[in-house]
């Protein structure tokens, strides 16, 4: 790939990225929640249900924190503690698939037209997508993890 090529493509996943962050914020506020009880309703719908450890981690948060976290999504009725069914001794964290009030028509906005950013895709570059966006975000994912095992 070209050096030109590369530079725009990093301008523009920049661009891409801030755009995303400066919309989730938008869109925490607009329904009343703090950014980070957003992202751990994000995690937990995308990714599944894990520990609160796990959850901590995911989002850079001590224990502490992360109980407070999980107890305001309790009692917004959009996240529950559910047994392990593999290890009854632990405690799993899972999203209820309710949303915050408001969350579906703010979301509305812009799942369509980003749908529609990949109706001209073909096959081949939809899995070329696919395969980058599980790269990049096991590399920003690694990163982060060693950023705070520095400090």
């Amino acid at each position: 790939m070209a050096t030109d090529d590369l530079e725009r493509l990093s301008a523009g996943y920049r661009r891409y990225l801030a755009a995303i962050v400066m919309f989730h914020l938008a869109a925490a506020d607009e329904v009343g929640i703090g950014a980070t009880d957003y992202q751990a309703l994000n995690v937990l719908d995308v990714d599944g249900p894990m520990t609160s450890g796990e959850l901590a981690q995911r989002l850079a948060l001590s224990t502490g924190a992360t109980t407070r976290l999980i107890d305001r999504l309790e009692a917004s009725d959009v996240a529950r503690r559910v047994p392990d069914p593999a290890d009854r001794r632990r405690v799993m964290v899972e999203a209820t698939g309710r949303m915050p009030d408001g969350m579906a028509e703010v979301l509305a906005g812009v799942r369509e037209p980003v749908s529609k950013a990949f109706t001209g895709l073909d096959e081949h570059q939809l899995e070329g997508l696919a395969t980058y966006l599980a790269t990049a975000t096991d590399a920003y994912r690694a990163a982060a993890r060693d950023l705070r095992a520095r400090s």
